[in-house]
């Protein structure tokens, strides 16, 4: 007669209770996983073989295991926190120690690297000047730029228009500031390699010389010479045919506007000259008034963030000043084959071991990593009330073994006072 049963259930009652305590504790620790510790019993063999009416010596714990289920999601004000909503950690690089969290409150640190609480950086993939994501095998730290977002000089004005069929054609040779020499104009923005801002004003006159056919002419700045005539601006075949049904025939391709910003702004400085496509390939010519129905062109001025944004991809947008947004960077996740493998080392990170294998690393959304979700965290996957009724078992189990324990000191007693 021995001890052993009463204390090992004394020792293993008090490991889960501590296992019990621990999760109870970091309820409220965003990304904390809960674990449950895993009893098995202890036997000895026999020195004489296998004996079936041996009684074993006691239970011990045989893992503490960690539960990997995903926590509730709850939206927040900040943008840099971002909940994984599926599989997957964020992969953090602590002075080039790398560990595996799924706290997602960030911050941005004196440098302009994003970090977590404990200092270690946030990992992905890292855009070029233009935005344009690099891959690479070894993802890098995000970090934040807000340096201005250059400009970009227009390289394409795509117009949509219809022109009045039911005009007769006009002799008169085009002057920009006479509207009786061409039936229509418009007009929009292009931007020089500076980011200066120009007018740029689009003319149509109906030809005498054939049927269903319009001379096209463009200003920019409105500079015009002494008899109206544009300075500074070139076209290359400017000119619109349409067939009976008002179908556009000629150009099929965008034309070539060539603008001397040096005529057109002599104190600029910006590169000249400057070529853009003028795309009126979308023209029609319809027995109806002149209307313009789109205008785009693809150049910005340079802007300062006013802002950034994450969607569910890991793409960090930098809003600018200028309208426009840019890709800064890229989050990247890492699964495990067993993520229970993985070793916790506290701040809510865990490391890779032998038995979790190696970190799988990919863009969110990609293979079986799970989506983020910006101004949101992942609270812990502790379901309170559960563990509060495994105390109160685990409670009992280490009252039953100090019971037992006492129960076996009296028997003793009893055999040594015969």
């Amino acid at each position: 007669m021995g001890f052993q049963h009463g204390l090992s259930g004394l020792n293993a009652a008090s490991t889960n209770l501590d296992v019990i305590g621990n999760n109870i504790a970091n309820a409220n620790t965003a990304g904390f996983k809960q674990s449950i510790a895993q009893f098995s019993d202890i036997f000895a063999n026999s020195m004489e073989g296998s004996d079936t009416a041996q009684v074993g010596i006691g239970s011990k714990i045989s893992s503490i295991a960690q539960q990997f289920g995903q926590g509730n999601i709850t939206p927040t004000s900040n943008p840099l926190d971002v909940a994984i909503n599926g599989q997957g950690f964020f992969r953090m690089n602590d002075n080039g120690t790398i560990s595996y969290s799924r706290n997602g409150q960030f911050h941005i640190d004196d440098s302009g690297y994003i970090v977590d609480a404990s200092g270690a950086n946030l990992t992905g993939f890292l855009a070029d000047v233009n935005g344009d994501i690099v891959a690479s095998d070894e993802p890098g730290k995000l970090k934040f730029t807000t340096a201005d977002l250059a400009p970009r000089a227009t390289t394409l004005f795509d117009m949509g228009f219809n022109i009045d069929a039911r005009v007769t054609g006009i002799a008169t040779t085009f002057d920009a500031t006479n509207p009786k020499t061409y039936h229509s104009t418009t007009s929009g923005t292009v931007i020089d390699s500076l980011g200066n801002s120009h007018v740029m004003s689009v003319f149509f006159q109906k030809s005498t010389a054939a049927a269903n056919t319009w001379n096209v002419y463009a200003t920019v700045d409105g500079k015009v010479d002494g008899a109206g005539a544009p300075i500074g601006v070139t076209l290359s075949s400017a000119t619109l045919e349409f067939d009976g049904n008002g179908v556009l025939l000629n150009p099929t391709t965008a034309v070539t506007v060539g603008i001397d910003i040096s005529v057109i702004d002599p104190t600029s400085g910006a590169l000249t000259p400057q070529t853009l496509s003028l795309d009126m390939t979308d023209a029609t010519q319809y027995g109806s008034d002149f209307g313009i129905n789109a205008l785009t062109q693809d150049g910005y001025t340079s802007g300062r963030m006013s802002g950034f944004s994450i969607n569910g991809e890991g793409y960090i947008m930098g809003n600018y000043s200028s309208g426009q947004t840019k890709v800064l960077g890229q989050i990247v996740l890492a699964n495990f084959v067993n993520p229970q493998g993985l070793v916790p080392i506290g701040d809510g990170h865990w490391a890779e071991s032998v038995a979790s294998g190696e970190p799988l690393v990919g863009a969110p959304k990609t293979g079986n990593l799970g989506v983020l979700q910006s101004n949101a965290v992942e609270d812990s996957n502790v379901d309170l009330t559960a563990e509060l009724v495994k105390m109160i078992a685990a409670q009992r189990m280490y009252q039953a073994s100090a019971k037992q324990i006492e129960t076996q000191s009296q028997i003793i007693q009893s055999i040594m006072q015969i």
